[in-house]
């Protein structure tokens, strides 16, 4: 799956609980997840061993800066909700 194939995405749903782990632990900003969405090169795959409830994706990219992120994030309605994001490792990268 690639950003294009997401229905009507019109936007991020952020939960305060959420950024402020990606932030503290991982020091990624809000900002920093959304712009590896609309950089290239973009990698989305699906997360189906942490799909429980709901189905979750994996999304690979890159900063405005060149930092090399992964977000999980699942789809609320039409905004996208990512529920944690860090620094690929260097397999990720690869």
């Amino acid at each position: 799956m690639r950003l294009g194939d997401i229905p009507d995405f019109e936007g991020f749903d952020w939960d305060t609980g959420n950024s402020d782990k990606n932030l503290l632990k991982h020091e990624v900003t809000d900002g920093e997840c959304e712009e590896i969405f609309f950089n290239s090169p973009l990698f989305v795959a699906d997360d189906v061993r942490h799909s429980g409830r709901e189905r979750r994706f994996a999304a690979f990219g890159t900063t405005n800066a060149g930092r090399f992120i992964i977000a999980v994030f699942t789809m609320r309605a039409k905004l996208i909700r990512v529920i944690s994001a860090r620094d690929m490792n260097r397999r990720e990268r690869a």
